[in-house]
């Protein structure tokens, strides 16, 4: 389920595009966000707009709760954040109402809270990655929106943050220049960096409204003409948002992130017999900083689900989705092998490559119309999960998805999972190796 979180910058702070619009006030374990939330929708998509200096600009860049923003939009459900902010150009290109769709950062600010990790657990650091900070499959589906919209806009480029509130000198401005920076602001660190602490996919809307102060034909910037400015083409960032939210889908995690894991799988060939490469997720399980990032990717993702409980297959899917039901505040349902189950059970034969086994799930695991999703380590021919699925169907159950951590697609039990009409989640594909 899509969610979208619009973090509003100067000039775009109460934007009129939702629909429905309601306002709720949140609290966060960091305390409270610069404003109410506004709740609404676009199009059929839910949207959470949040106003980044306070819905009246009281707040100064410095003095955001940047922690408690981007946590607020996590604890509301969204799965995805598009900021709006004014910069001011380094670039004699970059024109001033022309925008920016961010790809690169340089955070020159001092004193800002600027990580979710103030400790770390004994023997687990946590260092993001922020190679790539921009979300890849946002800029592309903002830059392709702007073409369609004849918005005049630049595809990439790199902001430096700087404290404020006050403006650059020319000395500071020409360095930043040297640097690489291509637009100057405010307020995109540490806003950036706290929404990829918690794999949020993030982007950021750029409009230039000013030169700053390094060039010498033209005004120093001044807040007044920087308002001017952004009055005059707000409407062209709003038509950009109003474009690309119905577009928006739903990403996988960051492949980074998926390659580390998949790198964390030993392979163990001709195993349990000639000719097999046999894929050991055990090695993943006992990785703290890997098991940590598998949980946390499968919770972002079903976070906004509306579930009852999570249902996993014996054995390792007892693993994955114990860890899982906790982390999403759900029960954990056992599907076990026949004979393991103490109370009234349902049955349910599959094949096998030889001869056929039996599945069982106690009669009263859940209650008919409960939603479940039914979890396993790794997905080959699909008979375990297909008999799963039966089982949950003959109580009654909603199967909101089927989710494998490792998919082995040359044996087609993913295949046969759709086919069955069943929706179907693979974090690892091992296709063809």
């Amino acid at each position: 389920m899509i969610k979208i979180g619009i973090i509003g910058g100067s000039g775009l702070d109460n934007p009129n595009i939702l629909q429905n619009a309601t306002k709720k006030e949140v609290d966060t374990e960091y305390g409270k966000p610069s404003s109410l939330l506004t709740c609404g929708k676009i199009e059929g998509v839910d949207v959470v707009l949040l106003a980044r200096h306070g819905s009246e600009h009281t707040i100064p860049p410095t003095q955001v709760n940047y922690r408690a923003n981007i946590m607020a939009l996590k604890e509301e459900g969204c799965t995805h954040i598009i900021a709006t902010t004014a910069v001011g150009s380094l670039r004699e290109k970059i024109h001033p109402g022309d925008l920016v769709i961010l790809d690169q950062f340089i955070d020159f600010t001092r004193h800002r809270a600027i990580s979710f990790f103030e400790k770390f657990e004994s023997h687990q650091p946590v260092h993001t990655p922020m190679a790539v900070p921009f979300s890849k499959s946002l800029r592309n589906l903002l830059n392709k929106k702007c073409q369609e919209l004849n918005l005049i806009h630049h595809q990439s480029g790199t902001v430096v943050t700087i404290e404020g509130p006050r403006f650059s000198t020319k000395a500071e401005s020409s360095m930043f220049r040297a640097w690489g920076a291509d637009v100057i602001n405010m307020s995109i660190a540490p806003e950036v960096i706290l929404a990829n602490e918690l794999q949020i996919p993030y982007s950021a809307i750029a409009m230039s409204t000013d030169y700053d102060c390094w060039k010498e034909d033209e005004e120093s910037v001044t807040w007044e003409a920087i308002l001017e400015i952004f009055k005059k083409n707000a409407n062209n960032v709003i038509q950009l948002l109003l474009k690309t939210i119905p577009e928006i889908k739903e990403e996988r995690a960051d492949t980074q992130i998926i390659d580390s894991l998949k790198g964390k799988i030993r392979t163990i060939p001709n195993w349990p017999k000639s000719g097999i490469m046999f894929r050991d997720v055990t090695t993943l399980f006992k990785d703290k900083q890997g098991m940590k990032e598998l949980i946390d990717i499968l919770a972002q993702r079903y976070m906004n689900y509306d579930l009852d409980a999570v249902v996993g297959i014996e054995s390792r899917g007892f693993i994955i989705g114990a860890a899982l039901a906790y982390s999403l505040g759900l029960g954990f349902i056992p599907i076990r092998k026949s004979g393991k189950l103490p109370a009234d059970t349902i049955t349910e034969e599959y094949e096998l490559e030889y001869g056929t086994d039996k599945m069982e799930i106690h009669r009263d695991a859940f209650n008919p119309g409960d939603k479940v999703i039914i979890i396993d380590d790794l997905i080959a021919t699909g008979g375990t999960a297909l008999a799963a699925c039966n089982l949950v169907k003959k109580l009654g159950g909603e199967i909101s998805e089927c989710c494998f951590a490792v998919d082995l697609p040359e044996l087609g039990g993913s295949r046969r999972i759709e086919q069955a009409g069943h929706k179907i989640f693979k974090l690892i594909s091992f296709n063809g190796e």
